[in-house]
């Protein structure tokens, strides 16, 4: 689709949605006194400063700190659920992806980049693990749609989560609750907050939970998995020695030491069944495939049994400095501190086939801004700053696999390698963004960031245990398989030597690579006022993300080859609209995204593994969209809203090996994007009324649903082929699909008076409904993750002011 196509494309379907709205602002009635709670603002800093969400031009979610609490939003797979267009899934190593519009990457290695950045009062969490327990004692949570490079700099391509985090208060508060439910779960939080001097405020919030399994093993009926415990910290310190000087000190720390989700078997598929023991055989076809049930699943006991202990800390420093009484210099430092040993199973079953029986690695990150800003009250706004990253990410992978059909005498009886990954990354950038007001109704935006980075990677494939992996690899280099004259000399490597086949096609090498990349993310726009009411706008925006090196025990230098920057140019236009005297907000959006060399994990069809993940850019792909939502408020207290998203993503340029070991031409197909439903939409009501002695009962309930997608390239068409061996859970025809799902929350309860207690009782997936959130292909088998099952229980809060 060339450019001028696409902007008409995305400017007809914008005429068309915006023509209700103006219509339907100009019909309005008079203004008229509304509530409190109707008349408040919500007030986002998309911008990097504070303003109403109506008046930034561009697309945003905001959930409220009292949606947080109601719908009990406490992890980022919560998130993902309350926000259409979001998609979270788990991983075989544990570490969470999202993908946003269909943007994303689903890349499980630790010390990767994501492609939805998130953020915490604008400080980063670079890498997706470390924003695992972020999501309690908040005042709100953004979700900024497309492209943010320009502002939040790269890794940003989908958009970026900014957490709001409660601040300390002007008077003595505190205030908490607990909760029992579902699975022996208990739950609580706890915060205290008010002045310490008339310069210093301080908040103290804390969460915790603990409950007892929730998985069930097929084999073993008595054996469980899943059990959940985790603590998190957080205190904030604001000092305001004068009205021109500010600074802001935020303490916060998790540990989690919750069990690693496990698997549901669905294919089995022999990789080298040629060569395999008849024992290893036999294991294959007594598997059990898991039935449809979310409780469901297997994994190996012992030194493969599921088991996790994580823990984050981070410390931040924000000063604001009034440099004059227009312009204001803003420093945010910080640092973060991250730590994993972990163990999971990656089969679905109790052999072992695919255990990571070590999973470990450290995060540590410092990041430093500072920019200049005017006030914002000008008809010109600008903001210039610069960043700075410099962080150590070190992740060790042991790799069991002794029942799968590699483990054979005609393979050396390999049965076990691990990979340690290194990874030292140096980024920085400037930027600069601006708003003009043309006219009082009309304001032209634009800005740009240039960011340089650098990536000094050292991995190494190495042979624990029996060193059957070293042997194997030492007589590889003895053949001189590169046909090189003269033949190249090598030392043989014992099993903590590196055994991957150099250039040379000898073990024994480290491999060492830096990848070094630069961009230019910009953005440019118009807003317009067509009224006080409503807002129409329209962006064109570029942003990247930045390549990385994978985590994978390969058989040569080439299957570590890094993934390249990616980009996204989106076209955009959308509107905002209060109605009806502020009783109806409307809003909507359509979008195009020229998606190139999208970073995906993919496969290779080695000759000594098999089938083996791989990093690849997919060269060329784009995604069109549609989003709207709405929200009414009827008579006092009730308050109901819809939101939908609509994707139509499709490869356009790809060739690779599927997960079959099949090559395909997935853009002749035009395959969809993984992770990309076609529909994903959310419908929320709320009520609560008054009563005579100021008590609050209240009732609602949350409706949350998606239609099918793919969790691998092509994954709709990938259908098992009939084969010796080969079983595929019955009734399964596209193992690779994520069927489309939906599900209900519900809650009920009762407000004191002033807000000095509530009690509630609630439900998560009130209806049970059994939904995927990931499939993954191990050596021999494929497996997937399945949704948490229903779960319910009872809250008691209390405030103390």
């Amino acid at each position: 689709m060339g450019k001028s196509k696409r902007t008409l494309c995305v400017g007809t379907a914008l005429a068309v949605m915006v023509q209700p709205a103006i219509a339907a602002a100009q019909a309005a009635e008079a203004p008229q006194t509304a509530s409190d709670e109707e008349s408040e603002a919500i007030v986002v800093t998309a911008n990097k400063r504070e303003q109403n969400i109506n008046d930034v031009g561009l697309t945003i979610t905001a959930l409220s700190s009292d949606a947080i609490a109601s719908r009990k939003i406490t992890s980022l797979a919560d998130v993902a659920a309350a926000v259409p267009g979001l998609a979270y899934s788990p991983s075989t190593t544990n570490t969470p992806i999202f993908t946003l519009r269909g943007v994303g990457f689903n890349e499980s290695s630790l010390g990767v980049y994501p492609a939805v950045s998130v953020y915490a009062d604008e400080v980063p969490m670079p890498f997706p693990v470390t924003a695992s327990h972020a999501a309690y004692d908040l005042a709100r949570i953004e979700v900024l749609k497309g492209p943010q490079g320009t502002l939040f700099g790269q890794n940003s391509t989908g958009g970026a989560i900014n957490y709001i985090v409660a601040k300390p208060t002007d008077t003595f508060e505190a205030g908490g609750d607990i909760g029992y439910g579902r699975f022996n779960t208990v739950e609580g939080n706890a915060y205290i907050s008010g002045p310490l001097s008339s310069t210093l405020g301080a908040r103290l919030a804390v969460t915790g939970l603990n409950s007892d399994d929730w998985q069930r093993s097929n084999s073993r009926p008595t054996d469980t998995n899943g059990k959940q415990s985790y603590v998190a910290g957080r205190l904030i310190l604001e000092f305001k020695p004068s009205d021109a000087l500010r600074f802001s000190l935020n303490l916060n720390a998790w540990r989690d030491k919750s069990d690693p989700q496990a698997q549901q078997l669905v294919a089995v598929r022999p990789q080298v069944p040629a060569i395999a023991t008849a024992v290893n055989l036999a294991g294959l076809a007594a598997a059990q495939f898991s039935p449809l049930d979310a409780r469901a699943a297997d994994w190996s006991t012992g030194v493969g049994e599921p088991r996790g202990d994580r823990k984050f800390y981070q410390a931040s420093l924000r000063m604001d400095a009034d440099v004059t009484s227009g312009v204001t210099l803003t420093t945010l430092t910080s640092y973060n501190d991250y730590k994993q040993t972990q163990v999971t199973d990656g089969d679905g079953l109790p052999l072992v086939l695919f255990d990571l029986i070590k999973n470990d690695g450290f995060i540590k990150s410092f990041n430093q801004e500072v920019r200049l800003a005017n006030s914002g009250k000008s008809a010109f706004r600008w903001v210039v700053g610069a960043n700075y990253e410099d962080s150590h990410t070190f992740e060790n992978q042991d790799l069991s696999y002794a029942d799968s059909t590699n483990n054979a005498p005609a393979q050396f009886n390999i049965n076990r390698s691990a990979v340690t990954n290194d990874q030292r990354i140096r980024n920085y950038a400037l930027f600069a963004n601006a708003e003009y007001a043309i006219t009082s109704q009309l304001t032209f935006k634009a800005g740009a960031r240039y960011t340089s980075s650098r990536n000094n990677a050292a991995i190494c494939g190495y042979s624990p245990g029996d060193g059957n992996v070293a042997a194997f690899f030492n007589l590889l280099g003895s053949l001189n398989l590169g046909g090189l004259d003269p033949a190249p000399t090598f030392t043989p490597i014992d099993g903590t030597g590196c055994y991957t086949l150099n250039a040379k096609f000898v073990p024994g090498e480290v491999f060492r690579k830096t990848l070094k990349e630069d961009n230019v993310s910009w953005r440019a726009g118009l807003d317009f006022k067509a009224s006080d009411d409503v807002l129409l706008y329209a962006n064109v925006s570029r942003g990247y993300k930045a390549g990385s090196f994978p985590s994978l025990a390969a058989a040569n230098f080439t299957a570590l080859t890094p993934v390249t920057q990616e980009s996204v140019t989106a076209y955009e236009g959308g509107f905002k609209a209060e109605l009806a005297d502020r009783k109806v907000q409307l809003n909507g959006a359509v979008f195009y995204y020229d998606y190139k060399d999208k970073q995906i994990r993919g496969k290779l069809l080695d000759p000594i593994f098999g089938i083996l993940d791989v990093l690849q850019n997919v060269p060329k792909s784009r995604i069109f969209g549609l989003e709207g939502d709405v929200t009414v408020r009827p008579v006092e207290g009730l308050t109901l809203s819809a939101s939908a998203t609509y994707l139509e993503s499709k490869i356009k340029t790809y060739t690779s090996v599927n997960v079959l070991g099949l090559t395909n031409d997935f853009g002749a197909f035009g395959d969809a994007l993984p992770f990309t439903p076609k529909l994903s939409y959310g419908i929320n009501a709320d009520y609560k009324i008054e009563t005579a002695g100021g008590g609050k009962p209240f009732i609602g309930f949350t409706v949350a649903g998606r239609s099918s997608s793919d969790a691998a390239p092509g994954g709709s068409r990938i259908v098992y082929p009939a084969a010796p061996l080969t079983r595929v859970l019955p009734g399964l025809t596209n193992v690779y699909k994520l069927p489309s799902y939906t599900t209900v929350d519900a809650r009920i309860g009762y407000e004191a008076a002033n807000g000095q207690w509530r009690v509630m009782v609630w439900a998560k997936n009130l209806l049970n409904e059994y939904y995927l959130t990931n499939v993954i292909a191990s050596s021999d088998t494929t497996a997937r993750f399945a949704g948490r099952p229903a779960t319910y229980g009872v809250t008691i809060g209390f405030k103390v002011m």
